[in-house]
């Protein structure tokens, strides 16, 4: 077998009897920083196996890692080791004492001096406060390094010559084994160099170098790479290139063992022969890699000679989808980019909706539709005296939700009734009632100025408004709406209890005296009239009647078990919690080890509808009379006497035509935020949607249907968000295939037309169902609607931040906000969102939910408050900047592009010279 040079050197080199085993070394790797006007070093990362890395916005330290380096950095690092200092053994006690022999030239000693002497802030420690005095007084400083002479004093020292308190009291310390010694890297970025400085010192003893190091352990090792501005991103892969090395079981060895600094190089020799390299095009060098469970030990390594198999990794790349804001127009600018943006996709807005999963997404959504119908129309029923009832319910969501689905901007929303709309038709109607005023046809003159002044929000582009939408009002707004399915679906189970109460009474020990008797009349009491018309009865058996029979007759029933109701409330419950639970085990069954891949993705695809039908079977099965799907039979208006069409003219006084116009602008107002909110969730980049989106055009078509529905006396419907959240997680894309142990990748939303014209169009026909829907359980729709409910909070920041209340910060998931943003901070956000959800479910509450679409607006007003209690940097993380701030920030960009575009442009050819050689550059 051929052995490499390096690998013959490293055996004579391990090969040397010791009898002290290698310490463990402790790396920390800090990096030169100006801190109001003055230079300190700053604490970025650490090794004890593992990497882990300052969040310098989360202020805390990230999760163990295995540290990824990029394959240039080392080769960067073996030509600094080549041509840098290398120093073995040096005799020092103290840092200025290692700087005074490290043999560095005299026209830099003092200047190096001055650097490698400055603070070191760990991360322990809080941030210096300086007064504002001295923050003038450092920035007006123009240079980094002021003159020194050659006589060095002592007060230029800010590092500390014993450790600190914190050093002594930090819990780290239980991490590290007793013998462990450290190795600490300095990089940084002077303006005194004009090409890097580099040494890698190693001392004869290790010394306790004072606030050097975070924790008060020995320093054996230094490494230092300085170098002139503009190449800091390079030097930090190279520290941690160094960093990562010096933990690494083998080359530590080798660095206490060397004699020479051809030996360091052989070791990073067999580091390059062992290292594994990642494609860039199949691995994301932003995913931390977790530790292993089992780390592999070094033994074979050491044996120089085992040759081990390259591997490579499995990655996933997936692309972003987000939509591009519309460029702002004059008159009617808006929606003529929405018509021309979306004309091109109709024919596949057609042709892709034939697909197996639309199918499943169709009966999904449909039962979610009518339950919503049904639930909506009989609230209507009962706050316009069936003016509006089901049938209307039924009728209206039909007709609006197809033509909608058809011609708008985004068919993926789903039209549906609202909560705030129905409190404002109640209360219409009692105004119409106490004043003598014709409701219906006050009613029409509403929904027409709505739909005038909708048409008049499309033409001056105020669906702009979105822009100033973000993350904060979105999450509030969908948060509100999940509650609201959650608690409607809970608060009919619990209803259920009180109409089949359970039977507290029964005592199964006394079950032999539960018996009900049906005894006879005593005629004797009866006038001769009812004497008479009970003579019938007189041969009658009355104890082997029936409980109807009985009381027919004349009877009277006696017993403890006479009111025996069965116990229905149980059963509900079964069915309203199984079909909630099978939906989720079933959804997440395309993750599951069983079955073929289309097998388990097409369970997954229909399982609300397996789950469905599994509980209307079982509920056949038992044959208790369960709360039953009621649907209209016949096609007629629900209050008798109604035509099926509303006269504008006759009725009112002529001033009600005129004066409709003012409620009729909080209509518009709750029906512009609803649609542009719902609209805003739906269009999200996390849903890689690719056709575009269709605010204006979205809006035009809800102001056409309020004029419809108005003269049909139809209700009034605009984007349900849960609803329409449903709609598109059921139509999910993902990678059909994949390599083995690779995750299927998201895709994208199947975005087409045809489900959404379906489901309408079945809920049209539902009246013609009724003898199939007539054995749908009530509670199988509530657990549909809890599963919506709950399905829709799935992905939202604002619920993963809620958990995080109650999470220790050594379990919390590793959310990217976490690693810039202090958790105090993030807690602070959430419990402002949490306020203002408190206040909308009371508004939501009480009638004053008729304002609902101006506490959204609140919502944002709040939102441009934050900004005077957060950095934008934090709001850049959890949440979104506003449009202005966003500006302000491109504006930026744009001068350093500016600046960067003024420097001369090297070739390809250039910068691989440049790259391979700025460590050492020719002499």
């Amino acid at each position: 077998m051929n052995v490499s040079p390096a690998a013959e050197r490293l055996r004579y080199i391990l090969n040397e009897d010791d009898d002290m085993p290698t310490p463990t070394l402790f790396t920390e790797m800090d990096t030169l920083q100006r801190e109001g006007g003055e230079l300190e070093w700053k604490e970025s990362a650490r090794w004890v196996k593992f990497e882990e890395k300052v969040e310098e916005g989360g202020e805390r330290w990230s999760k163990p890692h295995v540290s990824t380096l990029s394959l240039h950095s080392l080769f960067e690092l073996r030509t600094c080791l080549q041509t840098g200092t290398v120093l073995l053994d040096l005799e020092g006690y103290s840092l200025p004492q290692i700087i005074e022999e490290g043999m560095i030239s005299p026209e830099l000693r003092d200047k190096i001096s001055f650097v490698l002497l400055r603070k070191h802030r760990h991360q322990t420690k809080k941030p210096i406060h300086r007064s504002l005095a001295d923050i003038g007084k450092s920035t007006s400083s123009s240079s980094e390094c002021p003159a020194i002479g050659n006589d060095y004093s002592r007060s230029m020292n800010d590092i500390a010559d014993s450790p600190s308190s914190d050093q002594l009291r930090n819990k780290f310390m239980k991490k590290i084994p007793r013998d462990a010694e450290a190795s600490n890297v300095l990089v940084g970025e002077v303006d005194f160099l004009s090409k890097p400085f580099v040494a890698f010192v190693r001392l004869a003893q290790a010394t306790t170098l004072g606030g050097l190091t975070e924790v008060p352990v020995p320093t054996r090792f230094l490494f230092i790479l300085l170098g002139p501005h503009g190449k800091a991103k390079s030097y930090n892969e190279i520290g941690r290139a160094i960093a990562t090395l010096m933990v690494d079981d083998l080359f530590s060895d080798v660095a206490y063992k060397a004699r020479d600094r051809e030996d360091l190089i052989a070791g990073i020799d067999e580091f390059l022969d062992e290292v594994i390299v990642l494609p860039p095009g199949e691995w994301d060098p932003k995913i931390r890699i977790e530790p292993p469970k089992k780390v592999p030990t070094a033994d074979k390594r050491k044996s120089v000679f085992s040759l081990n198999e390259l591997g490579q990794g499995n990655g996933a790349a997936g692309g972003g989808g987000g939509q591009s804001e519309d460029e702002e127009m004059p008159f009617c600018g808006g929606l003529y980019l929405d018509i021309k943006r979306k004309l091109p996709w109709v024919p596949s807005d057609i042709y892709e909706g034939f697909h197996l999963q639309s199918i499943s997404a169709v009966l999904f959504i449909y039962l979610g539709c009518i339950t919503n119908a049904i639930t909506f129309g009989g609230l209507l029923g009962d706050a316009t005296d069936n003016y509006q009832g089901v049938m209307e319910s039924f009728l209206g969501t039909a007709l609006a939700g197809s033509v909608f689905c058809l011609f708008s901007g985004q068919p993926l929303i789903i039209l549906s009734s609202t909560g705030p709309i129905l409190i404002f038709e109640k209360l219409l109607f009692e105004f119409s009632k106490s004043n003598g005023i014709d409701y219906m046809e006050l009613r029409l003159w509403i929904g027409m100025h709505s739909c005038l002044q909708c048409f008049i929000l499309v033409a001056t582009d105020a669906s702009f408004i979105i822009k100033y939408m973000t993350r904060f009002t979105e999450e509030g707004f969908s948060s509100l709406i999940s509650f609201i399915f959650i608690s409607d679906a809970i608060k009919k189970m619990v209803g259920s209890f009180k109409y089949y109460p359970i039977n507290t009474d029964f005592k199964p020990d006394y079950v032999t005296t539960y018996k009900c008797e049906c005894l006879a009349p005593d005629l004797s009491e009866f006038t001769p009239w009812l004497r008479r018309s009970q003579s019938n009865v007189t041969g009658l058996d009355w104890s082997q009647l029936s409980k109807k029979e009985c009381l027919k007759y004349g009877g009277s029933l006696v017993g403890n078990t006479c009111k025996f109701v069965p116990d229905l409330a149980l059963i509900s419950f079964i069915l309203f919690f199984g079909t909630y639970s099978m939906t989720v085990s079933l959804k997440k069954f395309k993750s599951s080890r069983y079955f073929p891949t289309k097998l388990r993705k097409l369970i997954s695809d229909f399982s609300i509808f397996m789950s469905i039908m599994t509980f209307v079977g079982l509920d056949m099965l038992l044959g208790l009379k369960t709360p039953k799907l009621i649907v209209p039979t016949e096609f007629k208006p629900t209050r008798p006497g109604r035509g099926w069409l509303v006269m504008p003219f006759g009725k009112n006084p002529w001033w009600v035509y005129v004066a409709s116009s003012v409620p009729a602008l909080l209509v518009t107002i709750l029906i512009f935020m609803d649609q542009q909110i719902s609209a805003v969730i739906v269009n999200r980049k996390e849903n890689k949607l690719k056709k575009g989106c269709g605010y204006h055009l979205d809006l035009f078509w809800v102001g056409v249907l309020m004029a419809v529905c108005s003269f049909l006396g139809l209700p009034w419907y605009v984007a349900a968000t849960v609803i329409s959240i449903a709609h598109i997680d059921s139509l999910k894309m993902e990678s059909e295939s994949s390599a083995p142990g690779e995750q299927p990748q998201f895709l994208g939303v199947r975005e087409q037309r045809m489900t959404g014209i379906l489901v309408f169009a079945l809920t049209g026909v539902s009246i013609f169902l009724a003898p199939v829907l007539k054995y749908i359980p009530m509670p199988v729709l509530y657990g549909v609607f809890l599963y919506m409910g709950v399905a829709s909070l799935s992905g939202i920041q604002f619920w993963d931040r809620i958990k995080l209340y109650m999470m220790p910060s050594k379990h919390q998931p590793d959310f990217p906000y976490l690693r810039h943003v202090p958790l105090r901070k993030v807690h602070l956000f959430t419990l402002v969102q949490i306020a203002c959800l408190a206040v909308l479910w009371t508004l939501k509450s009480t009638f004053l939910a008729i304002i609902f679409p101006v506490m959204i607006l609140g919502l944002m007003v709040v939102r441009k408050m934050l900004d005077m209690v957060f950095s934008q940097h934090d709001l850049a993380w959890i949440d979104d900047l506003l449009p202005g701030k966003d500006k302000k920030k491109k504006k930026d960009d744009d001068k350093k592009k500016g600046k960067e575009k003024k420097k001369p442009k090297l070739d390809d050819s250039e910068e691989e010279v440049r790259n391979s050689s700025f460590c050492c550059p020719p002499q």
